[in-house]
């Protein structure tokens, strides 16, 4: 016992005086120079101010523009958030200084299990990586020419999304109603799975998968212990849940790959499967800096991030879309008028996607729909690659850097009478706005710069065929229940309308 006591005091002494000096100069270290924000607690932060405003939380970034202006702090627990909430600030973070703030924040251990460890094109760290993974999904999947690939893809896919919701409104007891995002979210969803594995499959396998995306986009919302690790105790059970979801993930998308994996074999035995995929590029790419091959559990990450990229920001906007038509008769009446204007009166034939790149109207509405209702509110989160100066302010690196893209795309410094719904200003109003923020930023409901979103090209064909077709093929109502329309919203993955929008709609033929 006494030789324990002595190397004890030995011991205690030199790890006292190394405990001292560290908060000795954790006291005196330089903080950051943050952006203002609102005070909060010791650990916490803002945290349960944020949970206990009754607010949801697009509403309590909102709130705080007026107080603390276009760029500012709000701590959640551990995490730092650091909000730009202005035009100018947005192009010298995304565009003039691109390259310091291109890369991506720490993932939480739930999101990291389900993106492989951040090998996806939206969470990959900035670097050899990225640019091999983006490359391969714009020329693999992304690009002008593999698009205009899956044009047939589309039109049956629309067909089918037509004969829908003409059988649902059928079914309504002689109303005629019609859930919009639901039949929106299945159309997109066929679309996408074909080009993503090029198998042609039945509704229920459709919906099952879709399903189980949904599910896997719910598992990794935030959770309370991501912001408070000491709390990850509690929360074993979430991440047994967690874990399951990504089991069951697994096991569905990859019996997916060996369907295409069969097919590339011999192919004549599949007569309605694609000549091409997305997975097809994949199988055997090699990763740029890697000298291992694309494992399957990766191939499912990788499929799944084009899936759940490209389903709910596309059904959000139609729902949005269909919402604003409903509301205003006379912009659903011009619409209309101008496809027949371009497809012909007395022409049943369904209006295809090169006709609709003609109608001036259409493309004009499609643009304020993404600015008034841009399927997120915020961009996919930057970070810095380094310490990093923003608006005069430091930027740590391990600050999470948010865009809110409603208080640039309703900024009434950039937009005349912005609280209104109106495709007319981008025509005779004389305004304009490139969405992608390459000449201005103005609205950017895809991003912009180099993590600019891969697939803006694709979301605004489906947006503009999709209501093209809904158009022209129904007239629709307000709802039974409502003679107007509701256009509350809540986050879920994308800003949805609450409650979901059910239509009424009327077969122009």
């Amino acid at each position: 016992m006494a030789v324990l006591r002595h190397l004890f005091a030995a011991v205690a002494l030199p790890v006292t005086l190394l405990l001292l000096l560290f908060l000795f100069r954790r006291h005196h270290q330089k903080k950051p120079h943050l952006p203002p924000g609102p005070p909060g607690w010791p650990i916490v932060g803002n945290l349960f101010q944020v949970a206990f405003s009754g607010k949801q939380f697009t509403q309590y970034v909102s709130d705080l523009i007026p107080i603390h202006g276009d760029l500012f702090t709000v701590r959640m627990g551990v995490r730092t958030l650091i909000f730009i909430a202005g035009a100018n600030l947005a192009r010298e973070a995304l565009v003039e200084k691109s390259l310091l703030f291109v890369n991506r924040p720490a993932e939480n251990p739930t999101r990291s299990v389900f993106s492989c460890n951040k090998l996806t094109v939206n969470s990959a760290l900035y670097g050899p990586e990225w640019r091999s993974l983006r490359r391969n999904m714009v020329s693999g999947m992304l690009s002008t020419s593999r698009l205009r690939e899956f044009s047939d893809v589309r039109r049956a896919a629309m067909d089918r999304f037509i004969d829908r919701i003409r059988a649902e409104a059928a079914s309504a007891g002689g109303a005629g109603a019609v859930w919009v995002l639901q039949n929106a979210r299945f159309a997109v969803f066929c679309i996408l799975l074909k080009m993503c594995f090029g198998l042609e499959l039945d509704e229920e396998t459709v919906v099952l998968v879709d399903a189980l995306m949904k599910k896997v986009l719910n598992t990794i919302s935030p959770r309370l212990d991501e912001f408070l690790p000491l709390l990850r105790p509690f929360f074993s059970g979430k991440r047994a849940e967690a874990m399951e979801v990504r089991r069951e993930q697994i096991e569905t998308v990859v019996s997916l790959i060996e369907k295409r994996r069969e097919i590339l074999k011999s192919p004549r035995d599949y007569p309605g499967a694609a000549a091409f995929s997305y997975l097809d590029s994949l199988l055997d790419f090699q990763i740029e800096g890697r000298n291992t091959a694309i494992t399957d559990v990766e191939l499912v990450t990788l499929c799944s991030e084009l899936l759940n990229g490209g389903t709910d920001t596309t059904a959000t906007a139609v729902e949005w879309g269909v919402a604003q038509l409903i509301d205003k008769p006379h912009l659903q009446q011009r619409l209309f008028e101008e496809i027949n204007a371009v497809v012909g009166d007395d022409d049943p034939r369904p209006v295809t996607e090169k006709e609709t790149e003609k109608m001036v109207f259409l493309q004009a509405f499609v643009k304020e729909l993404l600015r008034k209702h841009p399927p997120t509110y915020f961009s996919l989160t930057h970070a810095a690659v380094k310490p990093e100066k923003l608006g005069g302010y430091d930027i740590p690196p391990d600050a999470n850097l948010e865009i809110y893209f409603p208080a640039i795309s309703e900024d009434p410094r950039l937009w005349s009478k912005p609280e209104e719904f109106d495709p007319e200003r981008f025509l005779t109003g004389g305004e304009s706005a490139d969405i992608t923020g390459v000449k201005e930023i103005k609205m950017i409901p895809f991003g912009a710069g180099r993590r600019v979103c891969p697939g803006l090209a694709m979301g605004t064909t489906h947006i503009t065929l999709m209501l093209a077709r809904m158009v022209q093929a129904f007239e629709w109502r307000p709802s039974p229940e409502a003679a107007k329309v509701n256009f509350g919203s809540k986050l879920e993955f994308t800003v949805v309308m609450s409650p979901p929008l059910r239509a009424t709609v009327v077969p122009r033929k």
